[in-house]
C-alpha cells in the first residue's frame, strides 16, 4: 500500500475520477489485492449464502456486478461490498414468512429483495436524504449487530452438529446421535480450533518466523481458503459424502444468467417493510466501515455517493440472481491490508470470481456444510460487542438500555422489532433528557465579563436581577420544567424585580414552548416583575420577531448577558452591602 499521501487517489475524487486519475503505481497493489480479496470472498459468500437459505453459488453470484457497480459510483476508494453475514440473516428472518426456505418461490423473493432494496438505495441517494441513517443511533446500530450475530451463531449449531435442527432437550441429542454427527463434529472442531488459532496467534508466529508484517497478517487472513483445499482433499479422499457428511452438493459451472421474472404484485408489496430495512442497515454498516477505512487512509467519503454505490451494487446482485449485499468490514480490512489503492482491485476480484466459476467451481459441491458453518461462527463472533455495552452502561444508563434493549429484541421479538424497539427507545431516551433541561442560575465571576452557575462558582449577582440560562430547546416536553424551575428561582430570590432569560443554548422554540413563556411573561407582569432576553440567536429571533410575545411582552432583547447586567442591574443598584456573592 502506498504511504505517501501525495501518491494516493483522492478520497471522493466524484463519479470514476479514481480512474480518470489512475496512476500505474498503483496497478501492483490493486492486482495482489483483488487476487487476495477474490480468494476470501469464496468461502464466505458461499456460506453467507447458506446462511440466507440460499444455495451456495449464489454467495458466488452476488459477489460479480456488485463490484464493478460500487466501483463505478463509490466514493471510498477501500470498500469490498459484497455478501455479508448481517443482510444474510436478514434475508432468512424476513423472508421465511413469505415463503419456504429453498423453494423457488423463496429464491424469487430474495433476488426481488435485493432488487427492491437496490432501487430503494439509489433513489434516496438521488435525492440526497443520506442524513436519514442518522436516526438510527450508534446503540441502536450496536445493539442490532449484536443480537443478530448471537442468532446467527444459534443457526449454524445444528450444521456444527450435523443434524437438521437443534434438539429440544439433551434427551432428544443422544436419541438423534449417530457416528456421522461424531465426523461432523470433529471436523467441525478442527476447523473451528484452526480459524481461532489464525484469527489470534499465526500472524504473530510467521513474523516470528522472519516473514514481513504484511504478509504473515495477509496469510493469516487466507486461514479459511486454507481450510477450504484441505476440506475438499479429505471429502474426496475420504469419500466423506457417501458417509452420510452433509456437503454442499451440485454447483453449477458457468456465469449467472441475467435475471427477470416478475412476481406477483401482492408479493411485492409484502417486500417494501423487509426491503427498506435491510437498505436502512446496509447503508449505516456500509458507511460506518467506509468512514473508518477513509480516515485510516486520511481521505473522505460522500455519503449521498454510497447510497447510489449500495443501491447500484444491489441492483446488480439482484439482476444475476443474487441477495442483498453490503459493505464488509474483513474483507475490506484484507483489500487494503493487501496493498488495494483504488477500486479497480474489486474489479479485478470480481474477474477473478468470474473465471473461477467458469472453471473449477463444481469442485466446491465436495464442500462439507460444517466448513461454511465454521467460518459463519468465526466472522460473526467479534460482532457480539459486550465492549460497547460495558461503556455505554458506564457513561450513558439510557444509552446502555437502549443498546441491550435492542439487542434482546432482535432475539425476542425478531430483526423488526428489535430494530423498531431500539428506535423507539432512542427517540424516548432523547424526549426524556430534553422533558428535564438544565437551566442555571448565573452571577458574573469577579473582574470579568463571564457568568457561570451560582452553585459551580463564587460569583457576583444582582438583588433584584435574576438571570437563568436555558441550556436546552424550548419544546412541547420541557416547557412545564421551565416554569416550575423559574418559579422555584423566584422563591429563593424574592427581591427580584428583573428576569433575564439567557437563551444562547436555544435552537428552537415550539408553539407550546411561546403559549408557556407568554402566559410566564403575563404572571410575572401581575407580580411587577419585567421579562428580558439576551443572547438569543438568529434563527430563533427571526421567528420570534413575527410574535406579539416579543413585540408586546418582552421588555428588553440584549446581545450579550454582560450588557444586560450592566443595564438592568444600574436600574435598581443596591448598595455594595447588599451585593451577594
Amino acid at each position: 500500500m502506498i504511504d505517501n499521501p501525495r501518491l494516493q487517489p483522492p478520497g471522493d475524487p466524484g463519479l470514476l475520477g479514481w480512474l480518470r486519475h489512475y496512476r500505474l503505481a498503483w496497478l501492483s497493489g490493486d492486482l495482489t489485492a483483488g487476487l487476495v480479496v477474490s480468494v476470501m470472498i469464496i468461502p464466505q459468500s458461499m456460506a453467507y449464502a447458506m446462511l440466507a437459505g440460499l444455495p451456495v453459488q449464489i454467495g458466488l453470484y452476488a459477489s460479480l456486478l456488485p463490484l464493478l457497480a460500487y466501483a463505478l459510483f463509490g466514493s471510498s476508494m477501500s470498500l469490498s461490498v459484497g455478501p455479508v453475514a448481517v443482510t444474510g440473516l436478514m434475508t432468512a428472518t424476513l423472508l421465511a414468512p413469505l415463503a419456504a426456505i429453498g423453494s423457488g418461490a423463496y429464491l424469487q423473493l430474495a433476488i426481488w429483495l435485493a432488487l427492491m432494496s437496490g432501487v430503494m438505495l439509489f433513489a434516496v441517494g438521488l435525492l440526497r436524504l443520506g442524513f436519514l441513517a442518522n436516526f438510527l443511533s450508534h446503540p441502536v446500530i450496536s445493539g442490532f449487530i449484536s443480537g443478530a450475530a448471537i442468532l446467527i451463531a444459534i443457526s449454524q449449531l445444528p450444521h456444527l452438529l450435523g443434524l437438521p435442527a437443534l434438539p429440544g432437550s439433551p434427551e432428544q441429542l443422544l436419541d438423534s446421535w449417530q457416528p456421522v454427527n461424531t465426523w461432523v463434529l470433529g471436523i467441525g472442531l478442527v476447523s473451528l480450533a484452526w480459524l481461532l488459532y489464525a484469527r489470534s496467534l499465526l500472524g504473530s508466529h510467521l513474523r516470528a518466523l522472519g516473514l514481513p508484517d504484511v504478509a504473515a497478517t495477509l496469510l493469516a487472513r487466507l486461514a479459511p481458503i486454507v481450510l477450504v483445499i484441505a476440506a475438499l482433499l479429505l471429502t474426496i479422499g475420504g469419500d466423506l459424502a457417501t458417509r452420510g457428511v452433509p456437503v454442499v452438493g451440485f454447483l453449477p459451472a458457468g456465469l449467472p444468467a441475467f435475471f427477470w421474472a416478475t412476481p406477483e404484485w401482492s408479493d411485492l408489496r409484502s417486500l417494501l417493510l423487509p426491503a427498506a430495512l435491510i437498505s436502512l442497515v446496509t447503508f449505516v454498516e456500509s458507511v460506518s466501515i467506509a468512514q473508518s477505512l477513509a480516515r485510516r487512509k486520511r481521505q473522505s467519503i460522500d455519503p449521498n455517493r454510497e447510497l447510489l454505490a449500495l443501491g447500484a451494487a444491489n441492483l446488480g446482485s439482484g439482476l444475476t440472481g443474487g441477495f442483498a449485499v453490503a459493505g464488509g468490514f474483513s474483507r475490506s480490512m484484507v483489500n487494503i491490508e493487501a496493498g488495494s489503492n483504488t477500486p479497480l482491485a474489486g474489479v479485478i476480484a470480481m474477474l477473478i470470481i468470474g473465471a473461477i466459476l467458469l472453471t473449477i467451481a463444481p469442485l466446491f459441491a465436495h464442500l462439507p456444510l460444517v466448513i461454511l458453518a465454521v467460518v459463519i461462527l468465526v466472522a460473526v463472533t467479534p460482532l457480539i460487542d459486550l465492549a460497547s455495552l460495558q461503556r455505554a452502561w458506564r457513561y450513558d444508563r439510557a444509552e446502555g438500555l437502549t443498546l441491550f434493549s435492542t439487542a434482546a429484541g432482535v432475539l425476542l421479538l425478531g430483526i423488526e422489532g428489535g430494530i423498531a424497539l431500539g428506535i423507539c427507545l432512542s427517540i424516548a431516551a432523547q424526549l426524556w433528557r430534553g422533558s428535564r433541561p438544565h437551566i442555571a442560575i448565573v452571577g458574573r465571576v469577579p473582574g470579568t465579563q463571564d457568568f457561570r452557575n451560582t452553585k459551580r462558582h463564587l460569583v457576583e449577582t444582582e438583588p433584584h436581577l435574576l438571570a437563568l440560562r436555558i441550556d436546552e430547546n424550548i419544546f412541547f416536553a420541557n416547557t412545564k420544567a421551565i416554569e416550575n424551575a423559574l418559579y422555584r428561582a423566584l422563591r429563593d430570590y424574592p427581591d427580584t424585580r428583573e428576569v433575564l432569560l439567557i437563551l444562547s443554548a436555544v435552537n428552537h422554540i415550539d408553539s407550546t414552548g411561546l403559549d408557556m413563556l407568554s402566559e410566564l411573561t403575563e404572571g410575572l407582569a401581575d407580580k411587577d416583575i419585567h421579562l428580558h432576553l439576551a443572547e438569543v440567536k438568529g434563527p430563533v429571533m427571526d421567528h420570534l420577531e413575527e410574535t406579539d410575545w416579543i413585540n408586546e411582552q418582552v421588555g428588553e432583547v440584549f446581545p450579550s448577558t454582560h450588557i444586560a447586567f450592566n443595564t438592568l442591574g444600574s436600574q435598581k443598584r443596591p448598595a455594595s452591602s447588599d451585593l451577594r456573592v
